[in-house]
């Protein structure tokens, strides 16, 4: 009879079944996960770190350079160093600091007080160039030394930074600080990407913006190493940084540095709110020295260099008094309207034209019509200048540039101001603007005007800059926006020329006298008119123009003094023209003019009037 299996032994044939199943089952669950892995890591997006990278070279600022070629003002990158607190090792933290300071130049204790934050610190924005390629020494030395240790992040990450040195923007250097100021101008701070750059604002910096701001920025695009430093090879991209244009300037250091201590000395002695001149080349229109007593150092702009900003010569507008007086003589000759040697009733220095009273320092009765000019009358100029109808006269005076720009490379240029043709048909209006008054003009424009004199008749357009170089050395040309105009015959420009020279000799400009050298010119004396005097208050503007020519060289000249308080010193012979013989004998100093016997006066020096 056969044995039945006992219910025990079911059990443990169950019991094995079930765990095979299990194990089958985990088997199974484990294939499935791996295969899910592969699948994932086929599909999935792998951060593999790039293997072409790429770096920016940023351009800089073009320079501004002197006539003998001193750089005047230039641009430097700087360079941002940052460190991570966390990765500096703690028993080496003063090791570290000591030779940052070192290299960098900072004080220890502002390094170690910057470093009290945790971690990514900017230690310094403004690392030069020089100190720059030390500090990129110094990373690496520090590596050696292992001043800079891992650290782990929240999420896992293993961390390690040395000292990184990055580009943060630009600078400007004014080489001179104050010196060609106003004339250079000043910047402003842009933000361009992360990089902060110098724009110009004022001066030369602004007028010249297009060819002085960088050009291109450099690129370098390749596979990259372990250290993560871009491989040079001929897959390779390289794009190189262009620099902005250099401008090279008509005016040398000497000269200009000369005149702004002379203009300086003048304001002092005199007690004046300002001192301005200006030299220009005759024939060419290049300006040589434009300087001003009211200076600023570009880099370092106080409140109180506010007022010293604008470039007063081509943008401060006066009423010029007697200096208008050759100018409208010159059209009157022009037109034939008015013969030199014609005798002119001048009332004993005192006349009526309508309601209006008119003087003279000079005081005769009667007197030519070029000594109208040479002892500035303002009784015979009312009369001569009735001889203009009003459109001839507001047109001649636009012929020589008034109420125009000169085209001088400054911006901002005011263009003065002129009555209107219909006021002009009054006798009172054409006896003022005669003398100079009831007319708003600048300095510049007055040089430009009087140059015509100097030129041959020929109106010119004034610059500072005579060459813009690109980086390849290409030259570029100054634009002019006219070519020479002829103004007046060349006849009447030499006849002018002659009445200016005897004013010098004898009439209101004899301290301007230089031996050896052709000088001529027209004093101006005028009164400032006040809103709060209702009228002209006891203020005065003097200035002197005029020419000094030797054999070779022909120069215009214009010297303005502001406000002089000093007992009559606002009589431009008093103030005005000493400063032009001071500035003609720097010239002979410097080099410019060459005294020559055959020259200069050729009568006795007779009582200046």
């Amino acid at each position: 009879m056969p044995t039945l299996p006992s219910s025990s032994s079911e059990a443990d044939i169950l019991k094995k079944k079930g765990k095979l199943l299990f194990i089958l089952l985990f088997f199974v669950v484990l294939a499935l996960l791996f295969i899910a892995s592969i699948v994932h890591t086929a599909i999935a997006p792998r951060k593999i770190p790039t293997l072409v990278i790429s770096e920016t070279n940023r351009a800089i600022r073009g320079g501004i350079v002197s006539e003998e070629g001193f750089k005047l003002s230039f641009s430097q990158k700087l360079y941002k160093a940052m460190v991570n607190t966390r990765n500096i090792d703690p028993g080496k933290k003063e090791l570290f600091v000591k030779l940052f300071s070192i290299y960098s130049g900072i004080d220890p204790k502002i390094i170690e007080r910057r470093l009290e934050k945790k971690g990514n610190v900017v230690l310094s924005y403004n690392i030069n160039a020089n100190r720059a390629k030390y500090l990129k020494s110094l990373a690496r030395k520090l590596r050696l030394l292992d001043i800079f240790i891992p650290y782990k992040t929240i999420d896992g990450r293993i961390i390690k930074y040395g000292l990184s040195l990055t580009e943060s923007g630009e600078s400007r250097i004014f080489a001179y600080h104050d010196f060609l100021t106003p004339v250079l101008g000043y910047m402003r701070k842009r933000e361009d990407d992360g990089f902060t750059r110098p724009v110009g604002v004022k001066g030369l910096e602004k007028y010249y913006e297009d060819s002085l701001r960088p050009i291109q920025n450099g690129l370098v695009k390749g596979e990259r190493d372990i250290g993560n430093t871009i491989i040079l090879s001929g897959d390779s991209f390289v794009r190189p940084a262009i620099d902005g244009m250099t401008l090279y300037l008509n005016i040398p250091v000497g000269l200009q540095k000369s005149l702004e201590t002379l203009l300086d000395r003048t304001k002092t002695e005199l007690d004046a709110k300002e001192a301005i001149a200006c030299i220009m080349e005759a024939e060419t229109g290049k300006v040589i020295a434009m300087a001003t007593s009211n200076r600023y150092d570009p880099s370092h702009i106080r409140r109180k260099d506010y007022p010293s900003l604008n470039v007063a010569a081509v943008e401060y507008t006066y009423e010029p008094g007697s200096v208008m007086k050759p100018i409208v003589f010159s059209l009157l000759l022009k037109s034939h309207k008015v013969n030199p040697l014609e005798i002119v009733r001048t009332y004993n220095g005192r006349f009526k034209l309508g309601r209006k009273v008119i003087t003279d320092e000079h005081k005769q009765a009667w007197m030519s019509a070029e000594n109208v000019i040479v002892y500035s009358s303002n009784i015979g100029m009312a009369q001569l200048a009735q001889r203009l109808d009003a459109v001839d006269f507001v047109e001649g005076l636009k012929d020589f540039g008034f109420l125009g720009k000169t085209g001088i490379d400054l911006p901002y240029e005011h263009t003065g101001i002129m009555p209107h043709v219909t006021q002009m048909e009054s006798e009172i209006y054409k006896a003022t603007v005669g003398y100079g008054y009831g007319i708003r003009v600048t300095l510049i424009q007055l040089i430009r005007a009087y140059n015509t004199f100097n030129n041959r008749g020929r109106l010119v357009e004034p610059k500072i800059v005579h060459d813009i170089i690109d980086p390849t050395g290409r030259h570029y040309s100054v634009v002019s926006n006219t070519q020479p105009i002829r103004v007046l015959p060349p006849a009447t420009a030499m006849m002018m020329k002659r009445i200016l020279e005897k004013v010098v000799l004898k009439g209101t400009g004899t301290k301007a006298r230089t031996p050896g050298i052709q000088v001529g010119g027209k004093t101006g004396t005028a009164h400032i008119a006040s809103r709060k005097a209702r009228g002209y208050a006891k203020r005065y503007n003097s200035s002197f123009i005029g020419f000094a020519n030797d054999k070779t060289h022909r120069y215009t000249i214009g010297v303005l003094v502001r406000e002089a308080k000093k007992p009559y010193a606002y009589f431009a012979a008093q103030s005005a023209v000493p400063l032009f013989k001071q500035i003609v004998d720097l010239m002979i100093e410097q080099g410019n003019l060459v005294p020559d016997p055959s020259l200069g006066p050729k009568e006795p020096l007779r009582k200046e009037h």
